[in-house]
């Protein structure tokens, strides 16, 4: 799936909404509260230097790794409970023609012991803009950046007296977590070819160079009982009137966006959401909003069913699963359980 261009296309069509405006180039430098619970936000144009205020009964702040700077300039209290923790990835990446037309699945392996679940390794195929390639990782890397174009001094310039505190709470209770970081920003070029040769022993090093991909800013809580908690995924933040809003987290946005956005509207706008008028336009867009589909074998082949014809693909009927009782494995002994992160 392209994201980048389904994002180009539902731009397009908001385009042609006379309510609609997109300015790019631009960078939101202020957050003012009114007098009235509306807000003044200050964007500066990139281009030409010049900066204009824009006023607002609600904003909603989806910045990805800004997300965080520009919670904290609205000075809700709400900001204060949080910080974050920026992890970059790369990726061996391959467009060999050989290499490329004989891979075509996404194969996982295990995670290590001691490491995170989100750091097992996966070599699978990509279509990007029409070219297929195949990529393994990811290694995790570490810069202070928030952003993969941003500053050194974002994370020193988000840490405050109230966070610091949630942040070195979270590094003592997840040492094995930040050994192996420390372990992944040591990786030389061999190391990280070693690994590969894992899932591909044939690979040879001339097919394959060193990709960079973006930044992720992991989430750091305030927490009564243990001072400070690691956050996997995503969490909507807000002040208590509804008048302003922010996306925090790691997890990738084409995977959880539809959800994610629901789940603003209810805590945002939850007098609306639920309205007649907004239920009957919400069931329109998601016909499964409001239901639980566990457990509803009917209504979940339905919804996978009309999701393909929408998307234009093949449907295949889930088959039943093989009711042949399976041999008993030995039981595992039990690992320490580490902290996961988002690559």
């Amino acid at each position: 799936m392209n994201y980048g261009e389904i994002t180009r296309q539902l731009i397009a069509s908001l385009q042609k909404k006379s309510n609609f405006s997109l300015q790019l180039s631009s960078e939101v430098r202020a957050l003012k509260r009114n007098d009235d619970n509306t807000w003044t936000v200050t964007v500066a144009d990139l281009k030409n230097g010049t900066a204009q205020n824009i006023r607002a009964k609600f904003v909603f702040i989806g910045a990805g790794g800004a997300a965080l700077k520009l919670l904290q300039e609205s000075g809700i209290p709400e900001a204060k409970d949080y910080a974050g923790f920026p992890v970059g990835g790369q990726f061996l990446v391959s467009e060999n023609p050989d290499v490329v037309n004989r891979h075509l699945a996404k194969v996982y392996g295990k995670a290590s012991v001691g490491a995170p679940p989100m750091s097992v390794p996966h070599i699978d195929t990509r279509v990007l803009d029409g070219k297929r390639v195949v990529l393994f990782g990811p290694f995790a890397t570490f810069s202070t950046k928030f952003l993969k174009n941003g500053s050194l001094w974002d994370l020193m310039s988000s840490t405050t007296t109230s966070n610091v505190m949630p942040m070195m709470h979270v590094g003592l209770d997840n040492f094995d977590l930040v050994k192996y970081l420390v372990s992944q920003v040591m990786l030389s070029e061999e190391d990280r070819f070693e690994a590969l040769k894992e899932y591909y022993p044939q690979a040879k090093k001339e097919d394959w160079r060193l990709w960079q991909a973006g930044q992720r800013v992991q989430i750091i809580k305030r927490d009564a009982e243990k001072g400070g908690v690691l956050r996997l995924g995503t969490e909507v933040v807000s002040d208590q009137q509804g008048t302003i809003a922010a996306l925090l987290g790691a997890s990738p946005g084409a995977s959880t966006a539809a959800p994610i956005m629901l789940n603003l509207l209810e805590k945002v706008f939850g007098d609306r959401v639920s309205s007649p008028q907004w239920q009957a336009t919400l069931k329109a867009i998601v016909p499964s909003y409001g239901r639980k589909l566990n457990g509803d074998v009917a209504a979940t082949e339905r919804e996978l069913q009309y999701t393909s014809e929408v998307l234009g693909l093949k449907y295949d009927k889930p088959q039943a699963a093989d009711s042949t009782p399976k041999p008993q494995l030995k039981p595992q002994p039990v690992q320490k359980e580490v902290a996961d992160i988002a690559l």
